[in-house]
């Protein structure tokens, strides 16, 4: 079972820190999330990967990932979790750009073209990260449901989603943390 409170203050705890940054996308923020203190935490990685099972409910996807290195500890966690309790679900990475040698694909692991997928993100600003996953997994044959995210910043990602006809999942938002 998912706790919520828990993730909360762990984000608060490990990853959630104050003042000057640029982000990703290119904006500017008084707050960071970095979330890679949750995702390769071993307490983190269970509660979002409980967390993320229990809004995926029981029609689960034949894989879960996304843009590497983000989504990588938490397609781990995902596939391990739903492992350890029974459920089938295959892993795979999406690269930034495509290896240069042996098949030169974007994207790896043991899916196949046809497919059913979730992309997972750590971070949801803007949306552009997802939609770069989405397209090369959709150019790779997969069948992309959705995005589900542990933060969503709320600057836009889920309108652009939206717009291209995908649904944003999130365990939290910013507003959990007051901001």
């Amino acid at each position: 079972m998912y706790d919520r409170a828990a993730l909360i203050e762990l984000v608060r705890r490990l990853a959630l820190q104050l003042g000057d940054f640029t982000l990703a996308s290119g904006k500017k923020s008084k707050y960071y999330l970095d979330c890679r203190k949750i995702t390769l935490d071993s307490a983190g990685a269970n509660l979002i990967a409980d967390g993320m099972l229990e809004l995926i409910g029981a029609d689960l996807p034949d894989a879960v990932g996304g843009m590497a290195i983000g989504a990588d500890p938490i397609t781990g966690a995902l596939i391990t979790v739903a492992g350890r309790t029974g459920r089938r679900l295959k892993g795979f990475i999406v690269r930034k750009e495509a290896k240069q040698h042996g098949t030169g694909r974007d994207v790896e692991g043991p899916v196949l073209p046809g497919e059913s997928a979730i992309i997972v993100e750590d971070v949801v600003t803007t949306g552009g990260s997802s939609l770069a996953a989405i397209e090369k997994a959709e150019a790779f044959g997969l069948k992309v449901r959705g995005v589900m995210a542990i933060i969503d910043r709320l600057e836009g990602g889920q309108a652009t989603l939206a717009a291209k006809g995908y649904k944003l999942q999130t365990l939290l938002s910013i507003r959990d943390f007051g901001l």
